[in-house]
């Protein structure tokens, strides 16, 4: 018969304040059993227990370093790895081997660039479709990521073409309902009399035209998940059927005398102010209380630029992927505001494709909404006036390594992310229009 081996597992948080502990209390003990001694003895013995006493640090030194050298070694190990991965070093890893650099905030700034990069990872993996790897395309994906197993109602919110349709579908792919319908409705695109129907259905008769009983888009979503584009344009008597829905799981079809029970989840989107519009009266204040269980804040385009380059590059692999863009071309674009947001972005990229008929998308392809704002800087003087065009572009492309730079307090790294380009590029371009990056750091 083969002896089971028997493992006990105890937290760290334990072992070592036991350790130390015990240390103390033996010490301690120790101490008093010697001063016993000498005193039966009647001897004074005081040099004997501080001899006893420093032995006794001693020992809990050298315990105490070895218990540290065995908890820190591993993590040491690790950021020696993770510094020679390119992904995660940065130039101020030489100044930590050089002893320049606190060690704990070394580690610390190591394990964040660690965290940065599995978040990319795992969004990737989860969410393919959604393309961004910025900081607040990372946290909003995190939160995506939390809600999408969960039933409740989501209330997407973001300005027009940012996307909030695809985040919807994101959210029911990885859901427990993603084996039940997806069914989608855009209230601003229906009218308002032909509303209802669509939403709840009607039966027979109901009105004119209404030849057949026709299910509505919550029935269809029996199971699923319903999405409601665009919910702050819905009539306010609408709204408040949609409440009943919410509150009882149940609709009446148009002309219906049966109630109809349904399991939906409910996402709702909007580009409207729906607490001003609740403070106008135009929307229903208990309905807004409904809806907004969960909400998510799209980002505007301009708030994540260093998105561009990503976005560029997967309109392109799509629809035309011979085709390339030029580094003026593409800077740009970082550079333009795009009220119209990725869809602004898209339609754009799909236009310049078709002018450069399958070669690399140029500068002269681009729109004249992008490309004047960046004319316009170079008429405020007469001098400039007489710039060619490829003086124009250099221009160009040093106000926008100055204004990376900037913002980036000037870790190259990271201005190189900002502006779509690997960093040797950066280097390169640096040092061509001689730009002092040093200016740019910050001491704080």
């Amino acid at each position: 018969m083969a002896i089971k081996d028997f493992r006990y597992h105890i937290s760290l948080y334990v072992i070592v304040p036991v350790i130390f502990a015990g240390i103390a209390f033996l010490s301690a003990l120790l101490t008093f059993l010697l001063a016993q001694h000498y005193h039966r003895l009647g001897q004074d013995g005081s040099l004997q227990i501080h001899l006893w006493a420093l032995l006794f640090a001693l020992v809990s030194f050298f315990c105490g370093l070895v218990v540290t050298r065995l908890l820190l070694m591993p993590v040491k190990r690790f950021i020696q790895r993770a510094n020679d991965i390119p992904v995660i070093s940065r130039p101020e890893d030489e100044q930590y081997r050089r002893k320049q650099v606190d060690e704990i905030k070394h580690f610390k700034n190591v394990f964040e660039r660690v965290e940065d990069v599995l978040t990319k990872l795992d969004a990737r993996q989860l969410f393919p479709e959604i393309i961004g790897d910025s900081r607040i395309m990372r946290g909003l994906l995190r939160r995506i990521q939390m809600v999408a197993p969960t039933d409740s109602t989501v209330l997407i919110l973001g300005e027009s073409g940012t996307g909030k349709e695809l985040i919807a579908s994101s959210i029911h792919r990885n859901s427990r309902r993603n084996q039940n319908p997806f069914i989608k409705l855009n209230c601003v695109a229906i009218p308002p009399d032909l509303l209802e129907s669509e939403l709840f259905g009607h039966e027979k008769g109901a009105f004119t035209g209404a030849t057949a009983r026709k299910p509505g888009k919550f029935e269809l979503a029996h199971g699923g998940t319903i999405f409601l584009d665009e919910i702050g344009d819905m009539p306010l008597g609408l709204q408040a059927k949609i409440l009943r829905v919410i509150q009882e799981k149940e609709f009446d079809r148009v002309g219906g005398t049966r109630t109809v029970k349904v399991d939906v989840r409910l996402i709702c989107a909007t580009n409207k102010n729906l607490p001003q519009m609740v403070a106008e009266g135009t929307f229903r204040e208990d309905l807004y209380y409904r809806i907004n269980v969960f909400a998510l804040q799209l980002p505007a385009l301009r708030e994540r630029k260093e998105d561009i380059p990503l976005l560029v590059d997967d309109f392109l692999s799509r629809t035309t992927p011979e085709v390339s863009i030029s580094s003026p071309a593409l800077q740009m674009m970082i550079g333009y505001a795009w009220p119209g947001n990725v869809r602004e972005l898209q339609n754009t990229v799909e236009r310049a494709a078709v002018l450069s008929q399958g070669q690399e998308i140029v500068v002269n392809h681009l729109p004249d909404s992008i490309t004047q704002l960046f004319q316009h800087a170079f008429i405020e003087n007469e001098e400039e006036k007489d710039l060619s065009i490829d003086d124009k572009l250099k221009e160009i492309e040093k106000g926008m390594i100055i204004d990376a730079l900037k913002k980036t307090k000037g870790i190259q790294i990271r201005a190189a992310e900002l502006m779509g380009i690997n960093q040797r590029s950066l280097w390169h371009r640096i040092k061509k229009y001689q730009i002092d990056a040093a200016a740019f750091k910050s001491d704080k």
